[in-house]
């Protein structure tokens, strides 16, 4: 009775204009009202990473385009402690609202928040330490090195606003304002991709221009959402932290279970790195320079895909943790459908643009004089192949991740994202040659979705 009071003051109030019920509302309609503004800040989050990939292509070079490629798996790192804080306490937070626990829900979200802007405070500082190493570590050439140091340089104020960015949109989307997480994410790539072109071109900063412009605009979006916590918010906002010895144990107590939660996430973001790291390395024994380049565009649109499906998944997540909290089964299961449906058809939609679009892609990023731009416009189709499987995959796992079955998740994860695609990239190659580079990846997503597939249907034959 309590919940049912709550969730209809919820629905009355005027600031709440997405008037979001996650218990009672249609599934599907309630799908809906989440995916599409998630879609749309999510299109102009990535629209944000790739116009620094065609300016810094067309504006400074395929070598600059191999360095950010380089660099990238930091920003992968950003992304997924951000990713991991924010699903986890998204799933925190979803369960204390269904038992009417705001200031629970609020706690949860202020550590979040703190937590984990501090540890991502701590890696840039490490990184920024030692940048020679990071180059290495992650493909790089003595050729491309001073590119890298100057692009992790500028580019780490955005991967501190980033956690605070990312985070804040998991809260605003339970909080039922899915369109303000939108605004935020449309406003800061219009910036991104006006300040790309002013620093790249009429000012001619090169690589430190387009860090510089990638910073500002995460800046600009983080103090948007910092505004709607401490201003706007209709139930969710800030909480004013205590620094007891018990206010600290309880914070470590409730991060830790946040980071379990959400570390299928953050191995998610990272296999991404994963794939890169490795794949800078092959490509730059096979192809040197100009293989980095051509993959750094494959790597570019690897967080388009993945934007569908983590904008499929971030959409079930709040209804499926909302309705397990309140043991509504068929809610859960309804959900878990039309997620899959939708994987599948944006899936096919994302391989399909990817076999037919392959040259106007990679005019896009590289000039078409440089031996890059071969490369890459053969090699695009083989890779588009992992849009429907690695759709799939991330919305059954951020099913799991929603139940609260962690483990179950972040296994998956790990392999997909590690144990896979690392034999994938070492071996195809040597059976089919520099076409094996490009197939690493979607091999690898095809057999984890065969593994998950056969997993599901053993655990609901065992549950039968």
């Amino acid at each position: 009775m309590q919940i049912d009071i709550f969730f209809i003051q919820m629905t009355k109030e005027k600031d709440n204009r997405d008037s979001l019920d996650y218990g009672e509302m249609r599934v599907p309609k309630l799908f809906r009202k989440l995916f599409w503004p998630t879609l749309f800040g999510m299109i102009a989050s990535v629209l944000l990473n790739l116009a620094d990939g065609i300016f810094v292509g067309q504006g400074v070079g395929s070598d600059a385009l191999a360095a950010i490629n380089v660099a990238a798996p930091v920003f992968l790192i950003a992304t997924g402690v951000s990713l991991m804080f924010g699903s986890g306490v998204s799933i925190v937070a979803a369960v204390h609202m269904s038992k009417g626990n705001i200031k629970a829900a609020n706690i949860n979200i202020t550590q979040a928040l703190t937590v984990g802007a501090l540890v991502m405070a701590f890696i840039l500082l490490c990184i920024n330490m030692f940048p020679s190493v990071t180059c290495r570590l992650f493909g790089g050439s003595d050729k491309l090195y001073p590119l890298v140091r100057d692009y992790l340089l500028y580019v780490s104020p955005c991967m501190f606003f980033m956690v605070i960015l990312m985070v804040g949109m998991f809260v605003i989307r339970l909080d039922g304002s899915p369109k303000y997480g939108m605004v935020c994410n449309i406003l800061g790539a219009v910036l991104n991709i006006l300040l790309d072109y002013v620093f790249v071109f009429p000012l001619h900063m090169g690589i430190k221009g387009a860090a510089s412009a990638t910073s500002i605009s995460s800046g600009v979006g983080a103090l948007m959402i910092i505004f709607y916590l401490l201003f706007r918010s209709n139930h969710l906002k800030l909480y004013r932290p205590k620094f007891t010895r018990t206010a600290l144990k309880l914070t470590v107590r409730n991060c830790g279970y946040m980071i379990k939660l959400g570390f299928s996430t953050f191995i998610a973001e990272t296999a991404i790195g994963c794939m890169m790291i490795v794949g800078n390395f092959m490509f730059m024994s096979r192809l040197h320079e100009d293989g980095v380049a051509a993959f750094s565009v494959a790597c570019y649109l690897t967080p388009l895909i993945f934007m569908f499906g983590n904008a499929i998944s971030q959409s079930a997540m709040p209804i499926i943790s909302y309705n397990y909290g309140r043991g509504n089964i068929n809610r859960i299961r309804q959900t878990l459908r039309i997620s899959v449906i939708f994987a599948v058809v944006c899936g096919l939609i994302m391989s399909l643009i990817g076999f037919l679009g392959a040259h106007t892609i990679a005019d896009l990023f590289i000039k078409t004089s440089s031996p890059a731009h071969a490369i890459c416009a053969a090699g695009l189709p083989l890779f588009s192949i992992c849009c429907l499987f690695y759709t799939i995959n991330l919305v059954l796992i951020g099913y799991e991740q929603s139940l609260e079955n962690y483990k179950t998740a972040t296994w998956f994860m790990i392999l997909r994202g590690y144990m896979l695609i690392i034999p994938c990239f070492v071996f195809l190659p040597l059976l089919l040659g520099n076409v094996g580079l490009w197939l690493a990846f979607p091999i690898s997503e095809l057999i984890t979705f065969l593994v998950f597939g056969g997993y599901m249907i053993y655990s609901n034959l065992r549950k039968a």
